[in-house]
């Protein structure tokens, strides 16, 4: 898939969102801890969400149960954790169809329901040959008619805490870290319609806690960019409106995130700009403190996952603070952040390291000044 095979970027475009960062040094954080939370080491864990409950609990899902990035296993699994990320339950299965299950996303709504989402694809297919029994015996959990019927982007939904699930629905688009809550009760869902023709990219709305979706708006298309090379698209609210940020495979700034705002609620959006940011995909947090922070996987030398800070309102961000930077390859990142109680960050990824059969979810906890 186009999306997962990453381009080597030549040097960061300098231009506005460069020159507003140049010469400021980035804020003051120190790493605490770092750790692996996969409890099923010899299975593969891709692109996981992290996010905060009310209650100050702390979901996490991934797309679990996998031979390898691409395969025909894949699964969404579900973790918990009552103190803060020092500690999480053992995964649960809540979504596994009858092919690859990817990219997990979790939000506990303003009304307290869980929302998970994915996307199914058949992109092992061309892997098939040679591969087995337990790969055929996965592929034909389906006949052709129902594999191709099962190809969608996909939402399940959780009305009292995460005990039981809905059974999965339809929705429009799909991002790795699924909607965001907004201040006025509606829920926007950022992302690519997968699997239609065009492969449209924008915004969705619900209104309704979850349960429907509807298009919103388009996301304009950058003159001189193919709007299918945009992937993997997160929104965040801020101040003075929305901002969009996406994974650019374009030729001008490939491999660097772009973004884009509205200041109607999601109705009509600017142009996509650069930020000067080479790294991708994005997970935008705004911070109790009013600013906002975008994390990021960083898969080149040193490979790792990074952060930026925001203090105008996403109008320029930070330079780069590590969060990790001793990864093996470019096969690790999707990170995502939370803000606990006590102040301190939770960012959780995904990494194949030295020593693991198969990439694991690593952890960081870490403080950031002001």
């Amino acid at each position: 898939m186009r999306r997962r095979s990453f381009l080597v970027s030549s040097a960061a475009t300098t231009g506005s969102f460069l020159a507003a960062a140049s010469g400021r040094a980035a804020p003051a954080a120190k790493v605490v801890e770092r750790k692996v939370v996969s409890q099923l080491p010899n299975l593969y864990h891709g692109w996981p969400t992290l996010a905060r409950r009310r209650n100050g609990d702390l979901m996490l899902v991934c797309s679990g149960g996998r031979e390898a990035h691409v395969c025909p296993f894949g699964r969404t699994d579900f973790m918990r954790s009552t103190d803060g990320g020092e500690s999480w339950s053992f995964p649960r299965v809540v979504m596994d169809g009858p092919i690859d299950d990817r990219d997990a996303g979790v939000l506990e709504t303003a009304k307290g329901s869980i929302l998970i989402t994915n996307f199914t694809s058949l992109a092992y297919e061309p892997y098939m040959k040679g591969k087995g029994e337990r790969w055929q015996g996965a592929h034909e959990r389906a006949d052709a008619e129902g594999r191709n019927a099962s190809l969608g982007t996909w939402m399940i939904r959780s009305v009292d805490g995460g005990l039981t699930f809905s059974g999965r629905y339809r929705v429009p688009v799909n991002s790795p870290h699924g909607p965001v809550q907004l201040s006025d009760g509606r829920l926007l869902y950022a992302g690519k319609a997968l699997w239609t023709a065009g492969e449209k990219v924008g915004v969705c709305e619900s209104n309704d806690d979850g349960q429907t979706w509807k298009w919103l708006a388009d996301i304009p298309t950058r003159k001189g960019d193919d709007h299918s090379d945009y992937h993997e698209l997160h929104a965040v609210e801020t101040a003075n409106g929305l901002i969009v940020q996406i994974r650019n495979h374009n030729p001008a700034n490939v491999g660097e995130t772009l973004q884009c705002e509205s200041s109607d609620g999601g109705k009509t959006w600017s142009e996509p700009h650069v930020t000067g940011v080479w790294g991708l995909p994005s997970h935008l947090l705004r911070l109790r403190d009013g600013r906002l922070l975008m994390s990021y996987g960083y898969r080149r030398r040193p490979f790792g996952n990074q952060v930026r800070i925001s203090d105008n309102e996403g109008k320029s961000w930070s330079p780069p603070i590590t969060i990790s930077d001793d990864g093996l390859g470019h096969d690790l990142g999707y990170p995502s952040t939370i803000e606990r109680d006590d102040g301190k960050l939770v960012t959780v990824w995904y990494e194949k390291m030295a020593g693991s059969p198969r990439a694991v979810l690593r952890q960081a906890t870490w403080s950031l000044g002001s």
